[in-house]
């Protein structure tokens, strides 16, 4: 069984994606028939929605639309993973309706693409903090260098779960090895997040291989374990260095040198829990 904690879905008929028109690969549909079709001969059992970064005023649309996906015969959708924005003093009242719907499991919001400080406002601090009590788990999405202002978010609320995804988004390509590990090694020392093996190829060369991948696995678990590790498609970003199926192949062969016990907790049985699946 494998669970998948990292789709994108994108429905440009339905929903605004202004990021899209500078990455013409993804600057298509890319639908839950076409993923679904897939992800089944993979052994993929369930799945959760990961936003995509919508226009602000598409993010609630976001959500509605997949919990429409989700209530089709056959659908393997089980939550989302919403879009917010803790830096809005709006957000306390979003954070209010989220609560009632219990199809929501966490929250996420784009940071790599922000200034490096963006997450180290008073108001956006106070937000993250809001998020103690409430069950939902934080994604959190940076760079290498902004790995030291993820640890410090970690830090805020102890008693949330936060959820590192891509590996900390190693520059795999240009052997940015040295710049990621210290800064990796750090926030594996917050007990309270859980590292996503997610997005690794799209961040390798165009004809990367698994020797590629090994060193920066390797670190993650060294660092992170097992227990504090669950995994990720990154569908259809991954369709840029392979896709589903090779990135499923490489994973496999990734973890092919653990326990059966930690190669299920690494693809279904942590992301059970840590999202009530």
């Amino acid at each position: 069984m494998i669970v998948d904690t990292h789709l994108h879905l994108i429905y440009r008929g339905q929903l605004s994606y202004p990021w899209l028109a500078g990455v013409p690969p993804l600057d298509a549909d890319f639908t839950y028939d076409t993923y679904l079709h897939e992800a089944r001969r993979l052994g993929i059992s369930a799945t959760l929605h990961m936003e995509v970064d919508v226009a602000e005023g598409d993010i609630e649309a976001e959500t509605a639309m997949i919990e429409r996906l989700a209530a089709t015969d056959g659908s393997q959708l089980a939550g989302a993973i919403a879009a917010c924005r803790p830096e809005s003093a709006d957000f306390p009242a979003y954070l209010e309706r989220v609560l009632g719907n219990r199809f929501v499991r966490g929250f996420r919001r784009v940071l790599h693409v922000m200034p490096d400080d963006f997450s180290e406002g008073a108001l956006f601090r106070e937000n993250i903090r809001r998020l103690s009590g409430t069950g939902l788990v934080f994604d959190i999405c940076v760079l290498p260098h902004q790995l030291e202002k993820a640890a410090a978010l970690a830090d805020l609320a102890p008693d949330v779960s936060f959820v590192l995804d891509h590996c900390g988004i190693p520059d795999i390509k240009s052997g940015g090895f040295d710049v990621w590990k210290g800064p990796m090694a750090e926030i594996a020392r917050r007990p309270n997040v859980t590292v996503k093996l997610s997005g690794l190829p799209a961040y390798g060369a165009e004809n990367w291989t698994l020797e590629d991948l090994k060193p920066y696995f390797t670190h993650v678990a060294e660092n992170f374990g097992f227990d504090r590790m669950v995994w990720g498609s990154d569908w259809p970003v991954c369709t840029l260095g392979g896709g589903l199926s090779t990135w499923v192949g490489a994973t496999h062969a990734l973890l092919s040198g653990v326990s059966l016990e930690e190669k299920a907790r690494v693809l279904s049985r942590n992301a059970l829990k840590l999202w009530s699946i």
